[in-house]
């Protein structure tokens, strides 16, 4: 009489060795602490953010003769404001949790949303002073200054006598670099890094449609600061600057907590424990 068939053994589980994986449960508290200072100076960072968004920019002379080039007419802006941290900070955040949810090492995700944080706030701040300091008149400064378009001059100096609201004028004297491009720059600019260490796009393979994922965000960063020459808010001197103000900050703080995308381990955050 043949014998009933034996269940199959199951192979036992595999057993993973070396340390536990960076979860955000088991490790989160972990790196937050050992990061609790820069966070710190994150919050400083932003204390000096709206404290130069509240003094006065210094008022540049200017004179009838300069007007030629500050008659553009005032637009709305192409890009608000407000959206400005949706697509540079919040967009890339999005990215990070993604990448973590695939590869669950908080590690990786804190580090990129620090990283992401400081270039921004850095990169703000610097620009904030820079304006402040340089009082450069925006090209549609003239409506700025006399909203019925009807010019006032100090009869000795020939310089402006603005009568519009105080508030407008003193954007008008921000020009000096674009705060729009510096930002857009810093934040996009980090997820483009970013992105260059997750998918490898220097390994030497042929791959060219990875760089292609690299330089989307530049892309829309680079769009971003053609918009503020269009709406005539800024001369193109102004986004150039912010640009490369926002991409090299960037570019430090991806390699503070990041190696080089083009190393071995370019896509792994540095661990210090």
């Amino acid at each position: 009489m043949a014998e009933p068939d034996q269940p199959e053994e199951m192979p036992p589980p595999a057993i993973r060795l070396g340390p536990p994986h960076p979860y955000l449960k088991t490790h989160g508290g972990k790196v937050a602490r050992l990061h609790r200072f820069d966070w710190a100076v994150l919050l400083l960072l932003v204390a000096a953010e709206v404290g130069l968004n509240l003094i006065e920019p210094f008022h540049r002379f200017v004179g009838e003769d300069m007007l030629t080039d500050l008659r553009y007419p005032l637009k709305s802006n192409t890009v608000p404001v407000w959206a400005v941290p949706i697509y540079a900070v919040i967009g890339p955040i999005i990215v990070f949790v993604g990448v973590y949810l695939k590869r669950r090492n908080v590690y990786d995700m804190h580090h990129a949303i620090l990283g992401l944080l400081f270039s921004v706030l850095i990169t703000g701040v610097l620009t904030d002073a820079i304006k402040d300091g340089v009082g450069r008149p925006r090209p549609n400064f003239f409506w700025r200054c006399f909203p019925d378009g009807v010019p006032k001059y100090d009869n000795i100096t020939r310089g402006v006598l603005c009568d519009g609201v105080a508030s407008v004028i003193k954007q008008g004297h921000k020009s000096f670099p674009s705060g729009h491009s510096s930002w857009s720059f810093a934040g996009l600019g980090f997820l483009s890094w970013y992105l260059a260490g997750k998918v490898k796009a220097f390994d030497r393979r042929g791959h060219v449609a990875k760089l292609c994922v690299v330089v989307l965000p530049l892309l829309l960063a680079a769009m971003v600061a053609v918009s503020r020459v269009d709406d005539y808010w800024h001369h193109w001197q102004d986004v150039f600057a912010g640009g490369i103000l926002g991409l090299v900050v960037a570019s430090f703080c991806y390699l503070q907590f990041f190696p080089p995308p083009s190393g071995e381990q370019g896509n792994e955050a540095i661990d210090i424990e």
